[in-house]
């Protein structure tokens, strides 16, 4: 398992609960990661350092977690070098490092999705806004860390974002190019697909929550809680975007020469008109990982393989239990921006005895022997419950059992369901 977040903790425990595995190595992972794995140093995006890894360690499977190391290459050194692995290559794994790529595709396979502009010159980008009407959103094409996403009230503020991109570079050359996009009105939804670069299974839906703070009000993040399943998202609506936004698109990627072979992330708009595609990412998403899995009764372990040696259909079906699942991110003060880091926390122990509670670690680290902060993101605190009242009660008494310095979350996750 190549990752060290919340997301790579909830892939490495489920594994870990995987009849089909045996040992689950996690690298570099994080302090919480080692009740269920092995931990071992690694560069995550030095390819020849994870296949030096996965060949010391005798990996029969290796998964990449990050979208970092999967744009980088990581995929492709160990493909190269015989080594099984889950995750697309450099190249499929552009529907997540370049948006202007995501939306050619989606065009070419008819998907719906936004009408867009794309471009480099700040001047064009500003008369593209004509075409637009407000709110207006603005999008580095490349990855940035989750925070190159604007959505814009008006046109001053629009324009605005697209010097901070083009102008002044604070993405990087993440922002050298940008989308701008027509705004999807209607709550949000995820739905995962694994793939096998010739088919593509869904997952159960989640809905996640990017504001910082409640009623959706804040800074953008990289999502403060989820919940799963998602009442709005019923098995004709998740047939339909499997029709229409996941099979389209691997069909397209392998006509291209370049097949997709991992989780297909697709973020979606309930629009008036129906479901349409935000953006793809090329890799299990965070916090709504850590409400899918663990409502999942497959052998994860099997799914993966499968998908990575070509073949879905050896694996068997994929199940999910009766059960929902509530997970809450206490984060930094101070997050999504400037936050502090290298603070004890308390109470893990506890909250992980409560009934149908797992505390998923995101930034910690380990300091004379305590947890401290380590991140923005620090925790995500997951229940599930026969009910999504009952798992949502459940992962705020999670919540409510762990504390660090300055401490903050969301007390509206899954408040009230999307219907």
């Amino acid at each position: 398992m190549i990752g060290g977040g919340g997301r790579e903790h909830a892939l490495s425990w489920a594994l870990a609960r995987s009849a089909s595995v045996d040992h689950v190595v996690c690298a570099p992972g994080n302090v919480g990661i080692e009740g269920v794995a092995e931990r071992r140093p690694v560069d995550a995006e030095d390819p020849a350092a994870v296949v030096a890894l996965a060949r010391d360690v005798a990996a029969d499977l290796v998964v990449v977690g990050p979208e970092a190391p999967l744009v980088a290459g990581v995929v492709d050194a160990l493909t190269e070098a015989g080594i099984t692995a889950f995750g697309p290559t450099a190249a499929a794994a552009r529907l997540e490092g370049s948006k202007t790529f995501a939306k050619e595709v989606m065009q070419a396979a008819g998907v719906p999705t936004a009408g867009y502009w794309s471009g480099t010159d700040a001047t064009a980008a500003k008369a593209a806004l004509d075409g637009y009407a407000p709110p207006y959103v603005i999008k580095a094409d490349g990855l940035a860390a989750g925070k190159g996403v604007r959505i814009c009230a008006d046109r001053a503020e629009a324009e605005r974002a697209i010097d901070d991109a083009l102008v002044e570079r604070v993405f990087g050359d993440a922002g050298s190019a940008l989308v701008i996009e027509e705004f999807l009105d209607g709550p949000e939804c995820s739905l995962f697909g694994l793939s096998d670069g010739t088919r593509v299974v869904p997952l159960a839906p989640a809905q996640d929550f990017k504001r910082a703070l409640d009623g959706d009000e804040g800074l953008n993040t990289g999502g403060m809680g989820a919940y799963s399943p998602v009442p709005a998202v019923g098995a004709d609506m998740v047939a339909d975007i499997h029709a229409r936004a996941l099979q389209p698109v691997i069909d397209e990627m392998a006509r291209r020469g370049t097949p997709f072979v991992g989780v297909l992330y697709a973020g979606l708009a309930l629009t008036s008109k129906g479901p349409k595609i935000i953006e793809y990412n090329a890799r299990f998403g965070d916090p709504e990982t850590q409400v899918v899995l663990p409502r999942l009764t497959s052998d994860l372990g099997l799914l993966l393989e499968a998908c990575a040696k070509g073949d879905l259909t050896t694996a068997g079906p994929v199940t999910f239990g009766d059960d929902a699942c509530v997970t809450v991110v206490m984060a930094s003060d101070g997050y999504p921006s400037s936050y502090p880091k290298g603070l004890p926390i308390t109470g893990l122990e506890a909250a992980d005895a409560l009934d149908g509670v797992t505390v998923f670690h995101a930034g910690t680290a380990e300091r004379d022997g305590a947890v401290v902060t380590n991140g923005g993101r620090v925790l995500a605190v997951s229940a599930t419950g026969n009910s999504l009242a009952l798992a949502r009660a459940r992962a705020y008494q999670g919540v409510g059992t762990v504390d660090f310095d300055g401490a903050h979350h969301r007390t509206d996750i899954a408040a009230t369901p999307t219907t």
